[in-house]
């Protein structure tokens, strides 16, 4: 595990407690996980959850293991650009596996010979049916499927067929080799399903040396079994599947017996993980690629500005159970929001600026204020904050008109800049053509610094910034991707994108010193939220992303 990373919290579920009873049947089993994905898209926050489980178990037990293995059975949608993301994402989540990287695809002559003995004990046959016609001939949750006219074939015409599969005698689509079951089971999985079909595509691990490649499935169970994996961690859908995970494992047997175990999938308010539905996001532009920030991907969450440990925390307060529910987002930024609250220095900025003459204080008059970079870390310092005649505050800190209950500027009415002095506005100047308040012109109180003002009630108080404290910025501001709650259960779920989930401030102030930060700093600015620099950010252009406002923007009543 990464040195730096925080250690992974302590783990306690019906898993590990199933674990725990294997352990103390058998005192010399050493448990063996593994995160197997499959390389055809980016990780999400879903993955992230099962990453931290296997990994997480890995680091519970004395002696146990994590392999990573890429499941990658279907060169159609695999792609070397999936493998070294998802490698990278580990890593990055504070975890490194057992030894060299594993592949299913390593696996291939072993899956070969397996498919040779499930067929020589006549458990498998080379079906010439058509992809239609298998699905139509599968039956239904209330009728059994139909068995194939080809399931009666001899033990040796469908080994001497099977290797014809592999020699590329078929076309893709004519020949499949399928488990010789049950087309009666209760269970639609086990009515004789598919191990392996004809693909002449190449395969970013093995080039062109195979043009039949196995199912998911098989090769999944049979992967396992090779590794010697203790326990085989995976989603709720896959519990239909278990046993057809069973029955390949005990049909080859295999050295290792693993026991697949499913729990929950992480599914989130506001947002969607289905990685096809993620992919659809991205080929159709609706957001600007896998690591766009609106998207729970850890990629994009990373570059929002979360961190690792806010997603293992997220994690581990979720917890792991046998019941699906979709988890309100809002757990997940409080996860992040807790974390930068001990983390990230303090600065000010200005998103849409408004300009401020103090005109009693002296033009020629520089003061040096400090503010606290921590206001509960004491061991990081302060920062200078530069005070002048001319400042610069938000424009939405000064109303014309305001309701009675409004606390900042407006004509005649006092504020206090934070860390510096009371002001009064005494003007509001206009632009002659629009109309719009271009300039204020206040006065400033030189005994109310650090100090309340007697006689007076001050109540607001507001950011700033010195004109000579300033650097142009570019602030990007996200809010969650989709207007409603469970988009992924909208047929047309693209139309229910926020149209707000993105909005720009190109010409934001934030204090000069921020030019010099370290691009992994993250901050609060101050009364705005949490920020952290962008991938796009230089020392002459900086770029922000906003990670989570500093309250829940989004609760109901």
């Amino acid at each position: 595990m990464d040195k730096s990373a925080k250690p992974a919290p302590q783990i306690t579920n019906f898993i590990k407690n199933r674990i725990e009873e294997d352990l103390k049947k058998d005192k010399s089993l050493k448990i063996k996980t593994r995160f197997p994905p499959e390389p055809n898209g980016y990780l999400h926050i879903g993955h992230a959850k099962s990453i931290c489980l296997n990994f997480g178990l890995a680091e519970t037990y004395a002696g146990a293991t994590c392999n990573l293995r890429f499941d990658d059975t279907n060169p159609t949608k695999e792609d070397m650009e999936y493998v070294e993301a998802i490698e990278e994402d580990i890593k990055w989540l504070g975890y490194h596996w057992d030894g060299e990287i594993r592949y299913a695809s390593q696996y291939f002559d072993f899956l070969y010979e397996s498919a040779f003995k499930l067929i020589k004990k006549d458990l498998a046959y080379v079906c010439e049916l058509s992809p239609e016609k298998i699905r139509e001939t599968r039956g239904t949750l209330t009728e059994a499927g139909e068995e194939s006219p080809f399931r009666k074939r001899s033990v040796e015409e469908n080994l001497k067929l099977f290797a014809q599969m592999k020699e590329g005698f078929f076309e893709e689509g004519k020949a499949v080799l399928r488990a010789k079951i049950d087309m009666a089971s209760g269970n639609i999985n086990l009515r004789d399903p598919v191990l392996y079909r004809v693909l002449k595509k190449e395969h970013h691990q093995t080039g062109d040396t195979w043009c039949i490649y196995p199912m998911y499935d098989f090769a999944h169970a049979l992967s396992d079994a090779y590794e010697e994996i203790t326990h085989s961690l995976c989603t709720l859908e896959f519990a239909d599947h278990r046993p057809l995970y069973n029955w390949c494992v005990e049909n080859v047997e295999t050295k290792g017996k693993p026991e697949q175990i499913e729990f929950s999938r992480l599914e989130l308010s506001y947002t969607v993980t289905s990685k096809r539905k993620l992919k659809e996001l991205v080929d159709s532009k609706t957001v600007n690629g896998w690591d766009d920030p609106r998207l729970l991907t850890i990629k994009g969450l990373r570059r929002r500005g979360y961190t690792r440990d806010s997603i293992k925390n997220f994690c581990e307060t979720v917890g792991i159970s046998k019941k699906n529910t979709v988890i309100d987002m809002s757990i997940l930024e409080e996860a992040v929001r807790d974390d930068l609250n001990e983390k990230a220095l303090r600065k000010m900025t200005v998103m849409n600026p408004l300009k401020v003459i103090l005109t009693n204080y002296p033009k020629d008059k520089k003061e040096i204020l400090a503010a606290p970079n921590h206001p509960q870390r004491e061991e990081l310092g302060k920062r200078d904050l530069p005070f002048s005649r001319v400042l610069y505050i938000e424009q939405d800190d000064y109303m014309e008109n305001p309701p009675k209950d409004y606390f900042r500027l407006s004509e005649g009415q006092e504020v206090r800049l934070r860390y510096a002095y009371v002001i009064k506005c005494e003007k509001a100047v206009k632009d002659p053509v629009t109309g719009q308040v271009v300039e204020l012109h206040c006065t400033y109180d030189e005994k109310t610094l650090g100090q309340k003002p007697e006689g007076r009630k001050v109540q607001g108080i507001i950011h700033w910034l010195s004109e000579d404290n300033t650097k142009n910025a570019e602030v990007r501001l996200y809010d969650r991707l989709f207007t409603v709650e469970n988009p992924s259960k909208e047929e047309a779920y693209l139309d229910f994108i926020n149209p707000d989930s993105f909005s720009l401030c190109s010409n934001a102030l934030v204090e000069k010193s921020l030019e010099q930060s370290d691009e992994q700093t993250k901050f609060q600015f101050e009364r705005l939220g949490y920020f952290s620099f962008d991938q796009d950010s230089t020392k002459e252009r900086l770029v922000f992303n906003k990670t989570v406002s500093l309250k829940d923007t989004w609760k109901k009543g």
